[in-house]
């Protein structure tokens, strides 16, 4: 998934009493979290919770997106986010539902009140089309779609315009990171309303308010968001909570506690600091208990909205560890070009994230 190139809608909170009063006992502070979440964990899932996986599942079925099986092969390869249809037979006519671009304006659209174009980036590079020199340098341009819309729609010939405008709307899909704003319009269309749930271009903004709503729980103070932050590994999932992971590079070999750690300590300073900043979240959809599975769907997963199957232990946890077996560096033997040394794989599951934090509907 591309890095986000929008900026956060809205700040998010500041510290929370409980989060200040346990500076130094970060694990007195999670192990009364944890107790909240298993109580919750305990309880069958809520109308809210079956509304936002369903939500989740038709969004999934009307894209026409990828499928990973719980080994983290992609075995079904969906509609992606620049396609015109799946498979493009170069057919007269079509519904705009097929379009994979079009689908993510719709989360887009919603997002921003039917006006999201100066907010999408669009990502070129200085003379990259008229250079045939490989090696040359060059600087990145970011215009927002909005600018290339004006100029498109200084064509004079409308089918012209239409398809120039439709480019630069599918550039501008391509450019810019929409995996929050898919989760916003899903909590959005199960009925959420914007007092509950922080609709936001960036899945961080949500991440950090559910830390701040499990402080406030513990404090005994009112919040109305909807979701609480819950350690992944130990709280039994449910439809309708969210499995995010995080892709700091700086945090590659950093423990999903002392990340937690980070944004809690983050919170408490009283700040605005917020340095996990790279994250991704998706929408648990389905839990096959007897079978130890568990389907989430995300969108801008592999440029498309998938649905991936992961295993949960045998105690119905999520296991954090999904590498999969299929079959890893030792079976890639093709070698570089320059080289007879074989390439290998640094991974070979597509479920091979740092999924570190469940966020619990409440």
């Amino acid at each position: 998934m591309r890095a986000a190139v929008c900026a956060v809608v809205a700040a998010i909170g500041l510290a929370h009493p409980a989060l200040a009063q346990s500076g130094h006992d970060g694990a007195a502070f999670w192990k009364s979290v944890q107790a909240t979440c298993n109580a919750t964990a305990a309880k069958p899932p809520s109308e809210l919770g079956k509304r936002i996986a369903q939500t989740a599942i038709g969004e999934f079925d009307s894209f026409g997106g990828h499928k990973i099986d719980a080994n983290g092969r992609l075995f079904h390869f969906g509609l992606t986010e620049a396609e015109h249809e799946e498979d493009d037979g170069g057919a007269a006519q079509t519904s705009v539902g097929k379009l994979g671009w079009w689908q993510v304006m719709k989360y887009w659209r919603a997002l921003f009140d039917n006006n999201p174009d100066d907010k999408l980036e669009v990502r070129g590079y200085r003379d990259a089309s008229t250079t045939t020199d490989p090696s040359k340098a060059t600087d990145v341009l970011r215009p927002d779609a909005a600018t290339l819309l004006r100029a498109a729609d200084a064509a004079t010939d409308p089918e012209t315009r239409e398809v120039l405008r439709e480019a630069a709307l599918r550039a501008a899909v391509i450019d810019t990171s929409w995996s929050a704003a898919f989760i916003s319009y899903v909590i959005r269309q199960a009925g959420v309303a914007a007092n509950a749930f922080h609709f936001s271009n960036a899945h961080r903004a949500y991440i950090y308010d559910a830390f701040a709503t499990s402080a406030a729980e513990l404090n005994q103070e009112t919040r109305d968001d909807v979701y609480r932050a819950c350690p992944a590994e130990t709280t039994k999932p449910r439809v309708g909570d969210m499995l995010c992971a995080q892709r700091e590079p700086s945090l590659a070999d950093a423990s999903d506690v002392e990340v937690r750690e980070r944004i809690r300590e983050e919170l408490a300073s009283g700040g605005d600091k917020r340095t996990i900043r790279r994250t991704h979240c998706e929408v648990v959809a389905h839990i096959d208990a007897p079978a130890r599975k568990i389907y989430t769907i995300g969108g801008n997963a592999d440029q498309a909205v998938a649905a991936r199957k992961m295993n949960l232990r045998r105690d119905r946890k999520f296991s954090v560890s999904q590498r999969g077996h299929c079959g890893g560096p030792g079976e890639w033997t093709m070698p570089h070009a320059s080289t007879d040394k074989p390439q290998g794989l640094e991974k070979c599951s597509l479920n091979d994230k740092k999924w570190f934090v469940l966020l619990q509907l409440r």
